[in-house]
């Protein structure tokens, strides 16, 4: 009994504290909620887009099936995911929603590349303005989740700090999950360096090659005598 009644005391004491900290967490969790409902909305937006946008490009370029039949799967994998406002209370659910969202992005940047390649498609009327929604839709996007992952981050703040990591976890609330880099480990991975491969030579620039080696001078022939004549030797008395 006198335990109970330690406790009992020690959790008044906290919630006495500043106001114990409940009114700021309940307001920092309408704030996470609020920012999640809007991410939800862009990225619904976005998913609504994804029909006409796909039916268009098919009428132009009904052989690039690989790409087409990738959008339409990421997109129904999108919505095969059941997203509500209580799913950023679930960090598994939360991140396999986010894996879907990210799968959706890649296979739509695949698409607009593939585009370049029909210049009849891209002066399309009704192309022209999917993709002007589209991209509207893509920088709503991240608007949202800047909001949410600040929200978030008040939130988490909130729930580690003392005194109101004791009311957080009197009212079991804990941490929400947030957005992550969605090539995190691409990023951390170190370079690769090959020391291997030893580069080709190369001249230094403005060096001055080296003067050719004259050609060894010839050595002088001796001077041969000329044969004598006979009227030199009728004078020397031969």
């Amino acid at each position: 009994m006198t335990r109970k009644l330690a406790v009992f005391f020690a959790i008044a004491a906290t919630l006495a504290l500043g106001g114990c900290g409940y009114n700021d967490l309940q307001r920092q969790d309408e704030g996470v909620k609020a920012g999640w409902s809007e991410v939800l909305n862009q990225y619904q937006r976005r998913a609504d887009l994804v029909p006409n946008l796909v039916n268009t490009v098919k009428g132009y370029a009904a052989q690039e099936q690989t790409v087409l039949t990738e959008v339409t799967n990421a997109r129904a994998n999108v919505g095969s995911i059941k997203a509500t406002p209580e799913l950023v209370n679930d960090p598994v659910a939360f991140q396999k929603f986010i894996k879907a969202q990210g799968e959706l992005t890649g296979a739509l940047s695949k698409l607009m590349l593939v585009v370049e390649n029909y210049p009849q498609l891209k002066s399309d009327a009704l192309f022209r303005d999917l993709q002007s929604q589209l991209e509207g839709t893509e920088n709503r996007i991240t608007v949202a989740r800047n909001r949410y992952i600040k929200s978030v981050q008040e939130f988490n703040s909130t729930v580690r700090s003392f005194p109101t990591n004791l009311t957080a976890m009197l009212f079991k609330m804990d941490i929400k999950p947030n957005f992550t880099v969605e090539n995190e480990a691409a990023i951390s991975a170190p370079p690769k360096v090959d020391f291997n491969k030893a580069p080709a030579a190369a001249s230094a620039p403005g060096a001055t090659p080296a003067p050719a080696t004259p050609p060894a001078a010839s050595a002088p022939k001796a001077d041969a005598k000329a044969p004598a004549s006979a009227d030199d030797l009728m004078k020397k008395g031969y």
